[in-house]
């Protein structure tokens, strides 16, 4: 995840590219997916693994969903006559953002259904003298898993996936609608070489504030009453009957 906003500064851009026809937008698409793939498998909880052929059976899929999204949108929005030619364009520009949000929440999902399937660690919370008790004795902090939950592993989940989607929205829709302002400007129109680097700034400072926000919407380790999830776990809380597991990120 460290390295989300560079890695995704390039992609954004050439989905965002003006004028994409279907070979770039399928191209930028397939290489959008491989790189959800990448961040949503490196920071999935790893209490339950995800095997090879399910990674690439997920990977088909929302390359597939993707690319199906962007095409079919790019295909349909000239067809409404009814609208003004400027929010033809408006909505051709937010066609990335489609294809982007819906498949990225599809490809969290996916990648990470092997938890919602099995389920995922849970721990009691630990008062603050028990963790130091813990750490003195050289034993892990977060104290001994009470097993897995198939609803804890749903709302990991579901968090995951609204964040990806309140980290699309900003980066995905803002840049592009301020583009399309500015290049009815003079001084651009005259220097269409700046269209790129333009865009580009407009995606890294939206990415700069965007990720961080998302990321904070939900806390990374996720804390509950353990009366909310299976149960097995009733009664089973610690301080204050509360249970926490790692939710990704």
């Amino acid at each position: 995840m460290s390295c989300f906003v560079l890695s995704n500064l390039v992609v954004t851009a050439g989905m965002l590219t003006p004028g994409l026809k279907t070979t770039g937008t399928i191209a930028w698409q397939v290489t959008n997916q491989s790189l959800n793939v990448a961040i949503n498998s490196s920071n999935a909880n790893k209490s339950t693994p995800l095997s090879t052929s399910t990674l690439v059976k997920s990977y088909i899929v929302a390359v597939s969903a993707s690319c199906s999204v962007a095409v079919g949108l790019n295909s349909f929005v000239p067809r409404l006559q009814r609208l003004s030619p400027n929010a033809r364009t408006i909505l051709g520009r937010l066609v990335p953002f489609a294809a982007v949000a819906s498949a990225g929440v599809l490809n969290v999902f996916l990648m990470r259904g092997e938890e919602i399937r099995r389920g995922i660690d849970v721990y009691p919370v630990l008062s603050d003298a028990e963790k130091s008790l813990r750490e003195k004795s050289g034993q892990s902090a977060t104290g001994e898993s009470l097993g897995k939950s198939r609803k804890a592993a749903t709302l990991a989940v579901g968090e995951t996936a609204i964040s990806r989607v309140l980290n699309a929205t900003p980066v995905m829709a803002i840049p592009p609608l301020i583009l399309v302002q500015l290049q009815k400007q003079h001084w651009l129109k005259q220097r269409p070489r700046l269209v790129l680097p333009v865009n580009l700034g407009l995606i890294l400072t939206t990415s700069l504030f965007a990720l961080p926000l998302a990321l904070a919407a939900f806390p990374q380790r996720q804390a509950v009453k353990a009366e909310t999830l299976e149960d097995e776990f009733h009664g089973r809380g610690g301080e204050g009957g509360i249970v926490e597991f790692n939710r990704g990120i």
